[in-house]
């Protein structure tokens, strides 16, 4: 596969020049980036894959969702609907995506849609909804918006700054469209790490000097869950099947593998649709794990499943992070006048 990758670094080249052109075609306004009258957080990456955007929009929810209308607005990837959806009581996975079912699943006070036109999801949600504040989920490339706050996340193993540009690489622009972020997350850290570690990350990132960068790691619950009951992770003595749809299981092996657990795993491609086979197999097996994303896609055909939920932990500063915020938006609604 890297041989692959290598072969195409033409190609890559290619897609790197026509990114950055689109994107200095929106810096000097030739294309046009809309701004909104209510203060949108934008969260996203420059690398395809799983840096933690759903746990880093499920922070924000949690810290927003008692001081503001909150709304989120995802694109719903490998939805099974088109256009605007807005999630209420009936909807399914296929309607939504099973990140933002995981957020309405979770978060009643927080009003969740989708629609991969962004423009028309953030008007849409403004004539239905009227939020007070919208936190766009995996919208960074998307500058037809004008956000007024961006949240950059970067995976600890895995920074934009030792990336390529697609295909060669796993980059989706040029790593200078890093200095549109305000915040820059290092995700997924080893809870150990240290601050000589953190100090040479810092080097190697060289953030603006009007950015700051945090370091963020992933917290397992002690317990899994299904829509009835929940047990103590750690107390299961049997075997069990971990099934996950994500596109880096290692650290939830790990994890699994620090608690002495007995499992087989079954690993699908991340956002996978379990088709009727798959479930067959699976209801065969006698207890099954999963993550929670997955588990919504999982849980109205599997009688035998429960999930284990993670969440963003910030290593320092969260404090600091949190204040970020909350100042932004007081700023943005002061500036409007709402």
């Amino acid at each position: 596969m890297r041989g692959l990758r290598k072969i195409l670094f033409p190609f890559a080249i290619l897609y790197g020049l026509i990114t950055s052109i689109r994107n200095y075609f929106f810096d000097i306004g030739l294309l046009s980036s809309k701004k909104y009258k209510l203060p949108i957080i934008v969260v996203g990456n420059l690398n395809v894959g799983g840096t933690g955007k759903s746990p880093m929009v499920e922070y924000l929810i949690r810290l927003l969702q008692d001081e503001y209308k909150l709304a989120t607005l995802s694109r719903g990837y490998r939805r099974k609907s088109k256009g605007f959806v807005l999630a209420e009581d009936g909807v399914t996975s296929n309607e939504l995506g099973d990140e933002p079912m995981q957020f309405y699943s979770k978060y009643k006070k927080c009003s969740v849609a989708v629609d991969a036109d962004r423009q028309n999801g953030i008007n849409k949600l403004q004539d239905i909804v009227n939020p007070e504040v919208i936190v766009l989920d995996d919208a960074y490339q998307h500058r037809k918006v004008k956000a007024g706050f961006y949240v950059l996340l970067t995976k600890y193993n895995d920074l934009y700054v030792d990336d390529y540009i697609l295909p060669t690489g796993n980059l989706r622009e040029a790593r200078k469209g890093a200095n549109r972020a305000d915040v820059i997350i290092v995700t997924k850290c080893p809870t150990e790490l240290s601050k000589l570690d953190q100090e040479e990350i810092l080097k190697r990132i060289q953030p603006l000097k009007r950015q700051k960068v945090f370091f963020s790691s992933i917290k397992y619950d002690e317990k899994i869950f299904n829509n009835e009951k929940s047990f103590v992770l750690r107390d299961l003595k049997n075997t069990f099947t971990l099934v996950t749809g994500i596109a880096n299981p290692r650290p939830l092996l790990g994890y699994l593998n620090s608690l002495k657990l007995k499992y087989e795993h079954i690993a699908f491609n991340d956002h996978h649709h379990f088709s009727e086979r798959d479930i067959e197999l699976l209801a065969r097996k006698e207890f099954v794990i999963t993550t929670e994303k997955d588990y919504m896609r999982l849980k109205d055909r599997l009688k035998n499943v429960m999930y284990l939920p993670i969440q963003t932990q910030f290593m320092n500063n969260n404090e600091e992070f949190d204040e970020m915020i909350f100042d932004y938006i007081k700023k943005d609604l002061q500036k409007t006048g709402l």
